[in-house]
């Protein structure tokens, strides 16, 4: 990632104030996986103005066209998701519909600058936020978490703004109707994937059935979905995009916002629940104790704000969207070409058991499914 030295002080300049310059200063590139397709590069600019250190956040994002992974999507998909996807979606965290309707608790980060590099790509240069790290989260940070998500989305209920944000679930649905069903469904549908070692030293034996049956009632999940009250939420609410500021212990920070339309209530709970899981960082036994907490702070959430809303609605509404959208794709199956390790044997077993967890939930969604019709 390349950046402006006259960038760079002018930055520094807002960041330290009273005319300062930016000192000695370097970049630090930061390593992450490449699996948003929107993003194009991290890094972090420090520098030492005035004999004052500080520090800025620098994200690349761009057109999925430049995405490295591209080539790995299916030919006949690539057209439309470089068509469909809203790269510049996480410019919304700091306009008036999501920045302007936070709950106590919940903030963005300062954003100094947005450097339009060309016509599909961008900086954002924004506020170092000094985290704790991801293995420090309790059950404490998860229920004030979902407290305060469930404040966002009474706050983002009201009509004036979900009639101006689209059709309902039309992002979660664009998910599913590519990655899930015309991506992971075909994949998880072949022999010689549960014939494979890795594989199958890992998942139980009912596990391919079930997530066959997940797979058939998804249409029937995403239309109860849209049928529930509606909220704008903040659409990837894992905690790795809910920052603990060490400094302000009571606050999160929200980043990287995603699926900016109307989504059922409770939705935002399903990323906060797995996102470590998926990651690597929670063991699937942990799971339960945070799915029990997290309803129940999310209505406390709500009903501060003055909604009173159904615990029911909001259990489908995090379940549903769970499932519909991480159930059949948690399973590493991009990592199964490369060599057979005891690291990537431990991986398929964590992984398999987060995928136990989510089949669980499915399966009971889909009696709660066939109930309703009923």
């Amino acid at each position: 990632m390349e950046l402006s030295a006259t960038e760079v002080a002018e930055v520094a300049e807002l960041v330290l104030g009273d005319g300062a310059s930016p000192g000695t200063w370097h970049v630090e590139p930061i390593g992450y996986q490449s699996g948003s397709p929107a993003t194009g590069g991290l890094a972090r600019v420090r520098g030492d103005g005035d004999g004052r250190a500080w520090s800025v956040f620098v994200k690349l994002v761009h057109h999925p066209r430049h995405w490295p992974l591209l080539h790995l999507v299916p030919e006949l998909f690539r057209e439309e998701l470089c068509s469909t996807l809203p790269w510049r979606q996480e410019l919304a965290m700091w306009e008036q519909p999501f920045a302007g309707y936070l709950p106590e608790g919940l903030r963005v980060p300062v954003l100094y600058r947005i450097t339009e590099l060309d016509d599909d790509r961008l900086l954002l240069w924004m506020e170092d936020v000094d985290a704790i790290a991801d293995a420090d989260w309790t059950l404490d940070h998860y229920r004030r978490a979902a407290t305060a998500l469930g404040g966002l989305a009474a706050r983002r209920s009201a009509p004036h703004l979900l009639a101006g944000a689209g059709d309902r679930g039309w992002a979660l649905r664009m998910l599913v109707s590519g990655r899930v069903l015309r991506g992971a469904v075909p994949a998880l549908d072949e022999d010689r994937l549960w014939a494979h070692p890795l594989v199958a030293t890992a998942v139980d034996a009912e596990l391919r059935d079930d997530l066959r049956r997940i797979a058939a009632t998804l249409p029937a999940i995403l239309d109860r979905l849209d049928a529930l009250p509606q909220a704008l939420a903040h659409g990837d609410a894992s905690p790795q995009n809910l920052l603990v500021p060490r400094g302000e212990p009571g606050v999160f920070v929200a980043i990287d916002v995603a699926f900016q339309c109307p989504l059922a209530v409770g939705f935002d709970l399903g990323q906060l629940l797995v996102g470590l899981a998926h990651a690597g960082h929670v063991q699937a036994s942990a799971l339960p104790a945070i799915h029990d907490a997290i309803v129940p702070a999310y209505l406390d959430g709500m009903r501060a704000y003055g909604v009173e809303a159904d615990p029911d609605a909001v259990t489908y509404g995090y379940v549903g969207g769970l499932v519909a959208r991480a159930a059949l794709t948690s399973l590493p199956l991009e990592t199964l070409n490369g060599p057979q390790t005891e690291q990537l044997a431990a991986l398929w077993r964590q992984r398999a058991a987060l995928t136990r967890f989510l089949a669980d939930l499915g399966l009971d969604l889909i009696r709660s499914t066939a109930a309703h019709a009923a």
